[in-house]
């Protein structure tokens, strides 16, 4: 059968559609031709998707949905109606069904198929599901048998459970459908994944339900024939896609052994999302003798009252334990806050900033408010404040989205109103900070349209997002005692040497 998969995702920097090349190897060695419309650079969208319906002709539509909004809360973009008309057009050109998938769809699988009106779903991992789903198209099966499938019955949306089967039995990873030099070249940096799923606690977070509680780990070595691959193709930046890299640590280390034995830590740079633990001495420098460059951990907060209200396992001393140990392998860090849950107050927001200070990390990227996720703790939480309508801790779209699809934050009502000033007095002017704003400027951390950061990636930059702003700043004058840089041989751009992959991404 003729497949054509369809990237829906606008932002910029422009990200790969990794999930999409993914797929595409699935269903090229399931014996179907598999086909790209990638909306990403369009200039024309309605012309594009006529083009290609012309050309190729398919027999099914995959739509990704990688994100649904921006999820930052000043920021406040919504993508959904966007992707809700390239399917109605689609469909006004095409009788092949249509079938939504990606993280973004996962997270809230029923509620975006009814919004953007699409046949089918796929919620979790694809690459088998959809082969199923194809295969029982052309031999007539019933559609209980194809795992994670959306599909509607007497006008109700039915979902069926899903896979339960392990990545190693999956084809190689050819990453041919895209074409990903050129995402290097205009986002800098290009992913991959050593492993799928999550099975952390975290109140707030939609992952586990989007990707699986249980973790599919991929061989050290088929992740090492993945980065070759796109080496090949010209690509030598790279930032891990897996919801954690250290989780379960042997692994990790396991694929930095890989990538080390066959002598790529001298050829490519690459960053990692990290969980603050485990985090050890063998880890850290595995990690650098690999090429790892640069860290990105989800501290959330520096308070150990309020890690243990958001579902985290570590404490304030474990964070202070990875600053210690990057710095000694001379590895660019960073640390994720995530402000204004549950029980947080002044207080509690000055008290991590001291400790982001004390650690003396390389940036720190502050995140204001709580993005609420249907089938979260979180969600189930705020339900049992009362109506979510007259809710004070909540902001966005509180009326007439009782799934949480439209975005809406939680911002602790302890913290009082001007919040936001309040940051930016304590944080007082410290250049390692990524404050919220709408501005245009080296220290904004909404990643969507960040005009900066496109154009610092047409000069040659290259890396993790967060890490290309650090050496903006760095570049624009001479830095604080208190903002030094301890890991100058780390993220260099292509042009100084021989990935946050996802904005949140």
């Amino acid at each position: 059968m003729k497949v054509l998969l369809v990237n829906t995702n606008r932002m910029k920097p422009a990200i790969a559609p990794i999930g999409l090349d993914y797929l595409a190897d699935a269903i090229a060695a399931a014996g179907h031709e598999p086909n790209l419309l990638d909306l990403c650079f369009s200039e024309n969208v309605d012309g594009d998707i006529e083009a290609a319906l012309r050309r190729f002709d398919p027999h099914v539509i995959g739509v990704s949905v990688r994100n649904t909004d921006d999820c930052y809360f000043s920021g406040g973009a919504f993508f959904l109606p966007e992707i809700k008309q390239i399917v109605t057009k689609l469909r006004s050109r095409s009788e092949a069904p249509i079938v939504l998938g990606g993280v973004g769809f996962s997270v809230a699988p029923e509620a975006v198929m009814d919004f953007v009106g699409a046949d089918y779903g796929i919620a979790g991992p694809g690459e088998r599901p959809f082969t199923s789903f194809l295969s029982a198209l052309e031999r007539g099966l019933g559609l209980e048998t194809v795992p994670g499938l959306l599909y509607r019955a007497n006008g109700v949306v039915r979902r069926n459970a899903p896979e339960a089967s392990e990545t190693s039995d999956l084809p190689a990873r050819r990453r041919a459908l895209v074409d990903n030099g050129r995402y290097f070249r205009e986002g800098g940096q290009a992913g991959f994944e050593s492993k799928s799923g999550c099975s952390m606690n975290c109140i707030y977070c939609p992952e586990p339900h989007a990707k699986g509680r249980r973790i599919r780990l991929r061989l050290p070595d088929i992740v090492v024939e993945e980065i070759k691959t796109l080496l090949a193709q010209g690509v030598d930046h790279f930032h891990t896609c897996d919801s954690e890299f250290n989780i379960p640590a042997e692994h990790a280390k396991d694929v930095c052994r890989a990538i080390i034995a066959a002598g790529l830590g001298g050829k490519i740079r690459w960053y990692a999302y990290c969980a603050v633990t485990p985090f050890d001495e063998e880890t850290a420098d595995l990690f650098r003798r690999a090429g790892g460059v640069g860290i990105d951990f989800g501290a959330d907060s520096g308070c150990d009252e309020i890690l243990r209200r958001l579902g985290r396992h570590y404490t304030s001393e474990d964070i202070v334990n990875t600053a210690r140990l990057c710095r000694r392998h001379r590895i660019v860090f960073m640390y994720d806050l995530l402000l204004g849950g549950p029980g947080e107050t002044r207080d509690t927001v000055r008290r991590t900033i001291d400790l982001m200070r004390s650690v003396d990390a390389d940036c720190v990227g502050v995140a204001m408010g709580v993005r609420i996720y249907e089938g979260t703790p979180m969600a189930e939480l705020v339900r049992l404040q009362g109506d979510p309508g007259v809710n004070p801790a909540l902001h966005g779209a509180k009326e007439g989205n009782p799934g949480f699809l439209k975005p809406v934050f939680y911002i602790s009502p302890e913290l009082g109103d001007q919040i936001v000033a309040y940051l930016h007095e304590i944080v007082g002017g410290d250049e390692r900070f990524f404050l919220p704003s709408n501005e245009q400027v080296a220290s904004n951390y909404n990643y969507n349209e960040n005009t900066v950061l496109i154009d610092a990636i047409r000069a040659g930059a290259r890396g993790a997002y967060w890490d290309i702003l650090r050496r903006l700043r760095a570049q624009a004058g001479p830095r604080s005692e208190r903002g030094r840089n301890h890991s100058e041989n780390g993220g260099e751009s292509a042009s100084e040497s021989p990935r946050r992959a996802s904005p949140p991404p």
